[in-house]
């Protein structure tokens, strides 16, 4: 098996005349990074021992973020296509000292011999390129140029699960497990969890793209849409934007509204503090209110772990999310249209970012939808009290009965 990840360092020679890594020499690493890969692992003879060469027949490279002189990258390679004769490489390159994504590139590669015709890809071509394993029963989904980690479980209909900022999948964690009956999906969102975090400018409306392209790969027509606080506002997005493709709608501890203007200046100072003091600056600041008090108080490891998580959090993607919160439409006038679709809202009694009372009034907006108040939690329901927040969504999901 070859190495999954390969670091390089940039050289000045390597840059123009404005200090960035130039476009040439960054195929030039790309392809570097390959030749290091199979040198590290089967030999740089892999092909030759197995009478074929990969023809590159088709190459991108996305820009994402500069690099500078004495930068380290490291580089990723993911196969994610195979075919008889051709096969496809996604590369990556990270800056190693803050983890931005700055470039991808995608190569399509077929195998020739020595007179140029096309031959079979080497059987022993997916054990070489084997990636570097995930997480628990994480698997990466190619999307809009980014790989989305993402938790798939189950079968029958679908339900989305769209966790909050700046968390990742885990946060559905309990649910993931106790619904069965049907197909639980729980990406991390672009920029969080083990999802790729570019550093380009993020919205709601790529966010939601992500997660409609997500569906598309996974076969899904049709999901009900459970989405905590951020992963409301892209529920939101995703009916403006496809609403036939919503079956049912869960909004938990979320709001319609859009950013004030205060708050608005809030989000940009969130931003100056990310920038200066990184995600766990902005896991300190944040994580005050996450909780309810006496789960606060009683359940040390979840503080913790919620904690890590946000920490762990990169911090161009944390910056793309501010971006994306401050920035986000108001979904308010979107709530009296949506008496065709069944919604609950769910909100935890003590929640302080996004309270019962913003709750109460959004469920009074959508008409047919029910409102359900968890007691002794705060904004992070499904983990402060997971077995309250999975009975309402297992009667929820009952209740739309099953799709003919």
């Amino acid at each position: 098996m070859a190495p999954a990840e390969i670091d390089l360092t940039v050289y000045p020679d390597e840059c123009d005349a404005y200090g960035h890594l130039n476009q040439a020499s960054f195929v030039a690493l790309f392809e570097r990074a390959r030749w290091e890969m199979l040198a590290r692992g089967p030999g740089m003879d892999f092909f030759t021992r197995q009478g074929a060469w990969p023809a590159v027949r088709k190459s991108t490279v996305e820009y994402h973020a500069p690099a500078f002189p004495g930068d380290i990258l490291r580089f990723a390679q993911v196969l994610v296509h195979l075919g008889r004769t051709s096969f496809t490489l996604r590369q990556t390159a990270r800056r190693l000292r803050d983890d931005s994504l700055l470039a991808t590139a995608e190569l399509v590669f077929v195998c020739v011999d020595a007179q140029g015709r096309p031959i079979p890809v080497p059987e022993a071509l997916p054990q070489v390129m084997a990636d570097k394993p995930l997480p628990g029963n994480l698997r990466r989904v190619a999307v809009n140029g980014v790989n989305l980690a993402v938790d798939v479980r189950g079968q029958g209909p679908a339900v989305l699960f769209i966790h909050g900022y700046p968390l990742d999948h885990s946060i559905w964690d309990y649910p993931m497990a106790h619904l069965e009956g049907w197909m639980r999906i729980a990406p991390d969102l672009r920029g969080m969890g083990q999802s790729d975090a570019p550093d380009l400018g993020y919205s709601m409306a790529t966010y939601a793209d992500d997660l409609l392209a997500l569906l598309n790969t996974l076969g899904v027509e049709r999901a009900v849409l459970c989405g905590l606080s951020m992963g409301g506002y892209v529920a939101f997005e995703m009916l403006r934007r496809a609403r036939e493709r919503v079956r049912g709608l869960v909004l938990m501890d979320t709001r319609s509204e859009a950013d004030t203007a205060d708050l608005r200046r809030a989000r940009d100072a969130s931003a100056a503090q990310a920038r200066e003091g990184g995600s766990a600056a902005i896991a300190a600041a944040m994580l005050p209110k996450m909780l309810a008090a006496g789960v606060a108080a009683d359940n040390p490891a979840l503080v913790d772990r919620v904690r890590r998580m946000m920490e762990a959090t990169p911090v161009a993607g944390i910056l793309g999310a501010i971006t994306a919160l401050r920035d986000r439409p108001d979904s308010t006038p979107l709530l009296s249209a949506l008496g065709d679709i069944p919604t609950l809202v769910v909100v935890g009694e003590e929640d302080q970012i996004t309270p019962r009372q913003g709750a109460q009034q959004m469920a009074d907006a959508i008409p047919g939808s029910r409102l359900a108040v968890v007691p002794a939690a705060g904004h992070l329901t499904p983990m402060e009290r997971p077995e309250a927040a999975t009975a309402l969504l297992a009667e929820f999901l009952t209740s739309l009965g099953r799709p003919g």
